[in-house]
């Protein structure tokens, strides 16, 4: 062990074998050695590897470097392979760019909603979402059926008429005013003895007049048509006879000697 209190420490021999010491300190630790022959040996045994390792590595060292480690060689292709693999993504952009903006183009054309789409899903949302409604399903109820049907060709500005489907089994549970497309909607709720729901939406549509149209949308169907300036959507549990019979009853009252757009009650 090298004794501390004389100030030579293991760093500073290996500085002497290195030949790195400070000269101020080599005349100290060479006494140091010479008064320890074992952190002589131990020193000697350093130098003598230190010397084997330079003699074994010595022809590599003053080898000429292989191309593949020149590191001006390696900037140089470096930089020529960025200037390839910028001008090929600016490409690419183009090209996918150019690509996914037709196809962009393409698929909002043949996504964009009909008026039969937009104005099916407001029936069917609202359908959804009054008919698991207890206590309010409705704002005006069914024993008013002059006033519903006078309230709201009012806000529609067009002839609104409250269909009676008692013949199909059905009882008026009333109606309420809704938001549509272009303005307010009118939405009625009929009711089964067994507690099914179904209900008739109607507003003004600017759609030429057509005739039935069917959606099915999960557990819930409906019938669209358009005539005399409204649209109209009966929906009801997902059974396409039983809800027909619904809409054929309601058709048929809705076209009897209906008057122009426009007129009041």
């Amino acid at each position: 062990m090298i004794d501390r209190d004389l100030n030579v420490t293991s760093d500073e021999l290996h500085a002497y074998v290195d030949g790195v010491l400070p000269t101020d300190r080599r005349d100290a630790v060479e006494a140091w050695l010479s008064a320890h022959p074992d952190d002589a040996t131990r020193v000697a045994e350093w130098r003598a590897q230190a010397d084997a390792i330079r003699a074994h590595y010595e022809t590599a060292t003053t080898e000429p470097l292989p191309a593949r480690f020149d590191v001006a060689r390696l900037t140089r292709r470096r930089r020529a392979w960025r200037g390839v693999a910028a001008a090929a993504a600016v490409v690419a952009f183009i090209l996918g760019g150019g690509v996914g903006w037709v196809a962009h183009g393409m698929s909002v054309a043949s996504e964009r909603p009909t008026n039969f789409d937009i104005f099916s899903a407001d029936a069917l949302d609202a359908h959804k979402l009054y008919v698991v409604e207890v206590r309010h399903p409705v704002e005006v109820l069914g024993d008013e059926r002059a006033h519903l049907a006078q309230w709201l060709s009012k806000r529609l500005d067009n002839e609104v008429r409250v269909p009676d489907l008692e013949p199909s089994g059905l009882k008026l549970v009333g109606g309420r005013l809704l938001p549509g497309p272009s303005g307010a909607s009118a939405f009625f709720m009929y009711e089964a003895p067994s507690g099914e729901r179904f209900t008739l939406y109607c507003a003004q549509s600017s759609s030429p007049e057509s005739g039935m149209r069917y959606r099915e949308a999960q557990d819930v169907s409906s019938f669209y048509w358009v005539d005399h300036g409204l649209g109209y959507v009966v929906s009801g549990p997902n059974d396409r006879k039983r809800l027909w019979a619904v809409v054929k009853s309601a058709y048929d009252q809705l076209d009897k000697d209906r008057a122009p757009q426009g007129g009041k009650s």
